[in-house]
Parts: structure tokens; C-alpha cells; sequence
């Protein structure tokens, strides 16, 4: 296949993130193409992070070499949580090098397992522009099949600040740097759920709760353990920050058992469990062990309304 002429830049200084829309697989690859050939004629290297179908396809264009790599991306790809911080281990090694370098990074938007997983990727999507503003300056694409959701192609266009159409980059117009998350609305807990009110004291008891809700289920051994431990680092974050006290809900959907945490405390950083902590930080590790624990992390938090974290579990066949 020839590589279509390398699409023409709009300006741009610092993080750049730029929405791809495509249809079909000719399309993704001659877009990824376009991106990589313009980024090596500049003396850039790139990171490609697309389900693994889509590699192979770049692979048999442009094979593994020192400017570009491909990462696998099979234990993050359904964890939002987890995303940004594996963003920041890929890139490591290039900025050591003090390298320019861009980014390729497509979700498996085929494969999404729960409208909640779908949302958690498009606000991991707005939060890029939030972890890397003040970093190194590099360039993320990310192509977006329209194919399978056309009617989500908003979403997404309002967490991207450019967007590549014909060949070419411009300004997202949909885009608004000043203007918060707009999440949809948390469904209902499933009938039927139970409910426990904690504070100081009773950590113990909420982890028994915990452990008979799961094992109702058949959740045990080492997924029950870190559910507990992940339960444990939340409650404990109520307790301390929300006021001395939370309630619990558990129930269980689409093959996931769910723990939902309500306080009445505010976490003020959106990005809080998302970045990968320093080594030598103290503190502020407990939401990333909590992202690191469970298959999906949901966090509401308004300071007029009070905190909710949702842990989702994947719950055996």
C-alpha cells in the first residue's frame, strides 16, 4: 500500500490530542499510516497502542523498529483507570532519549463490555488533556471507527481539541477546555441490593459483608482479596475524608459485582488514581491500588453532593 502524503499540521505547542474518525479497515490504515510517515520524515518516534487486529494490519506496512514501537495493550484496554499510566510507562523510554514522540492509541470500542466501561473510556479520553498539559510535549491520535458507534462520534469529538479530517488537522470546534465532564447519569443500583452504613470501627464488619455478597456469587480466593483490599482503601478514604462515615451498597449485574461507597466528602482532582505515583511520593497511592485492583473504578464526586465510588468486579462463569 502507498502511504498517503503526510497530512498538513495545524499549530500547535505542548500535548496535542486529535480525534481520528474513520470507517472501515483501508481507512484506519491509511490515516495510522499518514500519522507515522509524517512523524519519522520529522525525526519522531511513535508508540502504537491499538487492539491487536489493528496492529497487524500496521505491521505488515511497517514493522518493529527502533523509532516505532508496538505495545500490548491486552491488560489495559478494558481498565480506563489504567490508562493514563500506562501513557506515561510507553513514553518513558523515548523521553529518557529526550526524543520527539507521538502516539497512536485506540479502545476496543468493538469489544466494550458495559455502557459504564464505554463511559469510563470517554472520560479517560477528557483526562488526557488534563495529564499530560504540563508534560513533555507530544502528539496523540486517536482513530475512532465510526462504524460502531456513529451516534457517540459527539462524545468523543468534545474530549479532543483537534480533529483530523481529509488529511488534514484542525480545531475541534466541539472541543471546550473550560467546560467539565458532562457524565451521563449513574444507573440504579440492581434489585435486589443491600446496604450498610460504616464509620470508624467498622471496617471488619463491612469486609464481612463484602465477603458474603461475593461469595453468594461464587467470588472467592484471590479476587475476593483484593476487592477487599480495594474496599478497605475506599472505606478507609470516607472515613478519613468524608466525613467519618459512608454507606455501602452491593449488588451484582451483567456477570460484575458491584460495591458502591457514598460519603459526603469531595475529591477535588479528577485525576486522582489515574497517574502513575512517583517513588518517592508519600501518600495518594490508595486510589491507584484501587484502579489496579478491580476491572472497572466509578467516581462522582461534587462538593454539593458528596462522593460515589463503584468497584466492578468480574464475577466467575
Amino acid at each position: 500500500m502507498t502511504p498517503s502524503p503526510p497530512a498538513s499540521t495545524a499549530p500547535g505547542t505542548g500535548y496535542r490530542h486529535e480525534l481520528y474518525p474513520y470507517s472501515g479497515r483501508d481507512a484506519f490504515v491509511e490515516g495510522a499510516l499518514s500519522f507515522i510517515h509524517d512523524a519519522l520524515a520529522g525525526g519522531e518516534a511513535v508508540v502504537v497502542a491499538v487492539p491487536q487486529d489493528k496492529v497487524s494490519l500496521l505491521r505488515a506496512e511497517i514493522r518493529d523498529e527502533d523509532a516505532v514501537r508496538y505495545v500490548d495493550t491486552e491488560g489495559v484496554a478494558h481498565h480506563p483507570g489504567r490508562l493514563i499510566g500506562a501513557w506515561q510507562e510507553w513514553l518513558q523510554e523515548y523521553a529518557s532519549q529526550g526524543r520527539p514522540v507521538r502516539g497512536i492509541g485506540e479502545s476496543p470500542w468493538d469489544k466494550v463490555r458495559s455502557p459504564a466501561e464505554a463511559e469510563e473510556l470517554r472520560y479517560h479520553e477528557w483526562l488526557l488533556n488534563k495529564a499530560f498539559a504540563r508534560g513533555p510535549a507530544w502528539w496523540l491520535l486517536c482513530p475512532y471507527d465510526i462504524a460502531h458507534d456513529k451516534a457517540s462520534l459527539a462524545e468523543m469529538a468534545r474530549c479532543h481539541p483537534e480533529l483530523r479530517q481529509d488529511g488534514r488537522t484542525m480545531p475541534c470546534e466541539d472541543y471546550d477546555a473550560q467546560a467539565p465532564y458532562r457524565f451521563a447519569r449513574l444507573t440504579d443500583p440492581c434489585d435486589p441490593y443491600e446496604e450498610f452504613a460504616y464509620s470508624r470501627g467498622d471496617l471488619p464488619a463491612l469486609r464481612e459483608k463484602i465477603a458474603a455478597c461475593a461469595e453468594r456469587h461464587g467470588l472467592t480466593g484471590r479476587r475476593l482479596n483484593e476487592l477487599h483490599l480495594a474496599a478497605t482503601e475506599v472505606a478507609t478514604n470516607s472515613i478519613r475524608h468524608g466525613g467519618g462515615q459512608g454507606v455501602l451498597r452491593t449488588w451484582s449485574e451483567e456477570r460484575r459485582l458491584v460495591c458502591e461507597f457514598r460519603d459526603a466528602g469531595y475529591i477535588e482532582d479528577p485525576l486522582a488514581g489515574r497517574r502513575r505515583p512517583e517513588a518517592r511520593q508519600v501518600g495518594g497511592r490508595g486510589l491507584w491500588l484501587v484502579h489496579q485492583l478491580c476491572d472497572l473504578v466509578e467516581i462522582r464526586s461534587a462538593p454539593d453532593e458528596g462522593t460515589r465510588v463503584r468497584l466492578h468486579t468480574e464475577l466467575p462463569e
